[in-house]
């Protein structure tokens, strides 16, 4: 009886591991699989080169609404563009303030350190590989 049970906890613990704890859902923007590489030597994303500078990326296919790449100072984030709280609209596409990204449907501004806005869902992470002066961002 007591193998049966420690045989359940393991197998229970197995099954609720995750291989890198990333978490991508949200109900409004759909997981597109994609990967998009940045580098950061061309001048339209020189300024990833300085710290607390983004950039917005909205080529067809990276990304819901696109992506937003950002430079932490000990590394890069990257997120959707799309606000993680609104329906798909027009007015969906995040723009960049300085340090954050703000959805212009409802004025909500979001830590592009963190992702967090203080409402139900962060911003939409996506993975990040730097290779020499290549940021690659993917699902």
């Amino acid at each position: 009886m007591r193998k049966a049970i420690l045989v359940l906890i393991f197998s229970f613990t197995l099954l609720n591991c995750d291989s890198d704890g990333f978490n991508n859902n949200n109900p409004y923007l759909p997981n597109y699989s994609f990967s998009f590489d940045v580098n950061i030597n061309l001048p339209s994303y020189s300024q990833l080169q300085f710290v607390s500078n983004a950039v917005l990326i909205t080529q067809p296919g990276v990304g819901v609404n696109g992506i937003i790449v950002f430079n932490t100072g000990s590394g890069f984030n990257a997120f959707d563009a799309g606000c993680p709280n609104q329906p798909l609209t027009s007015c969906s596409t995040m723009t960049i303030n300085g340090i954050n990204a703000v959805c212009p449907c409802d004025n909500v501004e979001y830590s592009l350190f963190t992702g967090l806005g203080g409402l139900q869902y962060p911003l939409k992470r996506y993975r990040v590989e730097v290779l020499g002066n290549i940021i690659r961002v993917y699902n």
